[in-house]
């Protein structure tokens, strides 16, 4: 049966980049291990789940999904956001990473992320972030695959309603005075403003050194009556699985937080920069979200 519902969302993100990995003709991102990670059995499941609607007690039913049924839907909603945001945020940490001889790299809410073991470069010490249940989810798989865990990656159990996430990070060796680089993926949509502003600052007090922080946000067109059909079909898709996408946050009101803990925008990409940039010349019907945004903010040393 499907997992938890706390995790589906999360398990939709591996799926598209796994679907994408293994059929896409060219590829916005190629997350060569995603399929591998996820397992055949789940990678069905997830298939399977939408092609039912997201309707969770109806998705085992079937022994497999069939990829005409699902090409609409993975296209419309499904694929364009998690490709192109880990593709901006992996762009942006080799750019940052190739100024220093070592430097962190922390994953907010890593999930099924497969950097740690598609990354070739030694000096950058990885901090994976998550749910104990889903850090414990995770390390089985990679047991049962047999990998074996690179020395420069850190599991760091964070449960958010209890434990503090920079003195967790401190426990695990993070290290203040090395050039540090956060990506926040996926997180943003479903948490107010304040609480989002929680994490920016524990960041600001982590980052001794030069800190940057990635992530994506939709803004305040979000769920508005004027909005594209898709972006209100999406919220209906994740509040069905569990998780409410709230209205979003403006420009402006981003900035403002930002600038509030010591962080400039560096790069803001538009959902017009966004399709330029990822979708434009693709041989896949997908184009980027109407309301979706990427920052690149860094510390004001």
């Amino acid at each position: 049966m499907i997992a938890a519902q706390e995790s589906i969302t999360a398990k939709l993100c591996s799926f598209a980049r796994a679907y994408h990995s293994n059929t896409g003709h060219k590829k916005i991102f190629d997350d060569y291990l995603a399929y591998d990670l996820m397992g055949k059995e789940e990678f069905e499941e997830i298939g399977q789940l939408i092609q039912n609607d997201f309707e969770m007690e109806n998705a085992a039913r079937y022994a497999d999904f069939e990829t005409a049924q699902i090409m609409p839907k993975l296209n419309r909603y499904i694929l364009p956001i998690p490709l192109s945001r880990i593709a901006f945020a992996e762009q942006k940490l080799r750019q940052f990473a190739g100024k220093y001889s070592r430097c962190q790299y922390v994953i907010c809410g890593a999930g099924m992320d497969t950097f740690a073991f598609r990354n070739d470069n030694p000096h950058i010490r990885i901090f994976e972030v998550d749910h104990p249940d889903t850090g414990r989810y995770k390390r089985e798989r990679i047991r049962e695959l047999e990998w074996n865990i690179p020395q420069n990656l850190r599991f760091v159990s964070v449960d958010f309603s209890k434990d503090d996430m920079g003195e967790e990070l401190l426990k695990a060796g993070f290290e203040p005075d090395i050039p540090s680089f956060f990506a926040i993926l996926g997180v943003s949509y479903y948490l107010k403003l304040s609480v989002f502003e929680q994490t920016i600052e524990k960041i600001e007090k982590l980052c001794q050194a030069e800190g940057k922080v990635v992530f994506d946000y939709p803004d305040e067109t979000t769920l508005k009556q004027k909005n594209a059909e898709r972006v209100h079909t999406l919220a209906d898709i994740t509040e069905k699985l569990g998780e409410k996408m709230l209205h979003g946050y403006s420009y402006s009101e981003i900035f403002t937080v930002l600038e509030r803990h010591g962080f400039e925008i560096e790069e803001h990409e538009t959902p017009q920069i966004i399709q330029q940039n990822y979708f434009e010349n693709g041989d896949d019907e997908i184009c980027a979200f109407e309301n979706i945004h990427f920052i690149l903010a860094g510390n004001r040393e």
